[in-house]
């Protein structure tokens, strides 16, 4: 698993303070090869670790895409939004040529991986379907395999020009305002790492998320023994309570399955009421239970992305 390969090599070079550091750091630093302070303040070690090394890491970007434009526009594109592969086209001002090409690139290069829609596999296929209905079929999504990565499409890219000439307010006044949403995919996929652990017992068919037109879910698992199970993963300052577990048993009644186990994810943990539900049919998991997935070390550390002379 790559992103778990990233996470320890992450995490035994920097050794932050407790989980949630760990996650959110990941999430800007990861694969990375830097070693940072993490004793202090998030905006210092963006500027010191990164702004402050703008050129050396926007000329080795360019390298990893061989100067490709449309590929830098494809990555911007990707690193924000719903990652639907015609969507994505759309926002980098890309027709499917040019931006078919772009994407074929990021995956040669190993930079971008596919998500299928399971759609598909829920409804039959129809001899011919309108214009919106074959666009939600046939909607893809692709993720940015490196969080660094991302983190620079979505945050220092925009404010590049202002970067290279020391202004860092503007910058750093948005990711303080979405910094809980960025980093809120990077939590999703620690968890579906973690959701392996949890289910050792069970052979695993697949672990991906799930939309169509009607309903949209973090994570569903399918097993050999065709169990379901539905996870959804919360990075926010609120405790997820009794109300986010009816939505998701609402959300499992319009995809018309019956899973094994419903699952949370919590950044901030559970309310009681929640809490004294959780067993057989219910399980929840807070940050700290991500310690898990550092307790080994990975044999050789993972930091692809080498921009530094």
């Amino acid at each position: 698993m790559l992103l778990l390969e990233q996470f320890r090599s992450f995490y035994y070079r920097n050794y932050p303070s407790d989980m949630e550091s760990t996650v959110e750091l990941f999430s800007i630093f990861g694969g990375l090869d830097v070693e940072i302070d993490t004793s202090k303040h998030l905006h210092w070690l963006i500027i010191e670790y990164i702004f402050k090394h703008y050129e050396e890491i926007e000329t080795g970007i360019e390298k990893l895409v061989s100067g490709d434009q449309n590929a830098l526009r494809l990555l911007r594109s990707l690193s924000k939004g719903d990652r639907r592969i015609f969507s994505s086209f759309k926002k980098a001002h890309l027709n499917n040529v040019n931006g078919g090409i772009a994407l074929n690139l990021l995956q040669r290069n190993g930079l971008v991986k596919i998500e299928y829609s399971r759609e598909q596999d829920k409804r039959e296929i129809k001899p011919k379907l309108s214009k919106e209905e074959a666009k939600h079929r046939i909607s893809d999504k692709f993720l940015i395999v490196y969080p660094f990565l991302r983190f620079w499409f979505y945050f220092v890219y925009p404010y590049k020009k202002e970067i290279a000439k020391g202004e860092y307010k503007n910058v750093l006044e948005e990711f303080d305002r979405k910094r809980y949403a960025y980093t809120s995919l990077v939590f999703e996929e620690l968890s579906r790492i973690l959701l392996n652990y949890h289910l050792r017992d069970e052979i695993l068919k697949r672990v991906d998320s799930y939309w169509d037109a009607d309903v949209e879910v973090d994570i569903l698992v399918e097993t050999q023994n065709h169990h379901l199970y539905v996870a959804e993963c919360k990075w926010t300052n609120h405790k997820v309570n009794k109300k986010e577990l009816n939505k998701l048993q609402e959300k499992c009644a319009l995809m018309d399955v019956h899973p094994k186990q419903l699952i949370f994810f919590s950044k901030r943990g559970f309310s009681n009421e929640l809490a004294n539900l959780a067993g057989r049919d219910l399980a929840l998991f807070s940050v700290e239970d991500f310690a898990s997935l550092v307790k080994t070390k990975s044999s050789e550390p993972t930091f692809p992305l080498s921009f530094f002379r």
